[in-house]
């Protein structure tokens, strides 16, 4: 038996959604330390399994590992759908559950593809590998496609910049009691919508961002121009998806996002991929501070749930 823990992730956002420029995509995002998927599994004859999600995964790993069958059981969950990474880290661990119950060793990152996932962002797979703050190289522009691909029929974008995320960081998430994200075929359609249309000097204010601001901030660990920075690409990437989404911020989110912000203990907010969740950056010394203020923030947008997380360093769990 094995069991497999890996971390959510917060997604910032992506560096290029033009079809003008050379390459597209390159998300960037940071894993957290909590909360956690845990997944175990066991051989078996057949793959067995109560959710209907996690058992497609189960039975993709064991058509790739070339075995039987699994027995796999899920004991902590991420909010579906949430913008905390959940589909991908759930089948990342289903996966490599399954391949060390067998005592195999398998590529998370050549094997995603064929679990449907790390499709258009890296992050998920990075940070299930490694941890940290991700900044993936996306694809080639040339390889869009106006139909989603086949499953398998794609490589997850490469890690251009990985940095350890400061011990002192802390980062305030905050899930509204709100309808979730955009998945699946959705997503697919929105994704591409925004894609054909988006305009490139958007991607263009966005490279200075990352390059003199976000990136420094996170080599000298600069707490405070990191928050500010990463809300600013949130924001222009927001207005990428503003026909979307019915805003820069898909609804409550706006208001969660304008009332962190205006607290001196969060550094930067935004929204974490289609949300509904909400993050905010802050540090060690103001996290009570800015626990209080998304606690107020989500009564005033009809209640949800908070807490205050580390950024993961490592890779997911093996027990």
């Amino acid at each position: 038996m094995v069991r497999v823990a890996a971390g959510a992730r917060l997604h910032f956002g992506f560096g290029n959604l033009s079809l003008s420029h050379e390459r597209l995509y390159g998300a960037l995002g940071v894993g957290l330390d909590t909360p956690e998927v845990v997944v175990e599994a066991r051989q078996a004859d057949a793959v067995d399994c109560d959710d209907p999600t996690v058992r497609e995964y189960a039975t993709r790993a064991t058509d790739l590992l070339g075995v039987d069958g699994a027995d796999v059981t899920v004991h902590e969950r991420l909010p579906r759908h949430a913008g905390l990474g959940s589909g991908t880290q759930l089948a990342l661990a289903t996966l490599d559950a399954v391949a060390r119950a067998y005592g195999r060793d398998v590529s998370v990152r050549e094997c995603a593809p064929q679990l449907g996932r790390g499709g258009r962002s890296g992050i998920g797979v990075a940070t299930f590998e490694e941890g940290g703050f991700v900044l993936d190289a996306g694809h080639p522009t040339t390889r869009f496609t106006t139909d989603r691909p086949m499953d398998g029929e794609w490589t997850v974008p490469p890690v251009a910049v990985r940095h350890a995320v400061p011990d002192d960081w802390r980062f305030l998430v905050c899930v509204p009691d709100a309808d979730p994200g955009r998945s699946g075929d959705d997503e697919d359609a929105s994704m591409r919508s925004v894609v054909e249309r988006a305009d490139p000097a958007i991607a263009d204010r966005i490279a200075g961002i990352l390059a003199r601001r976000l990136l420094p901030a996170v080599a000298t660990g600069s707490t405070e121009r990191f928050g500010e920075a990463v809300a600013e690409v949130g924001r222009l990437n927001g207005a990428w998806y503003a026909d979307e989404q019915g805003g820069v911020y898909r609804p409550p989110v706006g208001e969660l996002v304008e009332r962190l912000a205006e607290s001196p203990a969060v550094y930067g907010a935004g929204q974490s991929s289609w949300g509904p969740a909400v993050y905010g950056v802050t540090d060690e010394t103001h996290a009570d501070a800015a626990v209080g203020v998304g606690e107020d923030a989500l009564d005033a947008v009809g209640g949800g749930r908070t807490f205050v997380a580390r950024g993961r360093n490592v890779g997911a769990r093996v027990e």
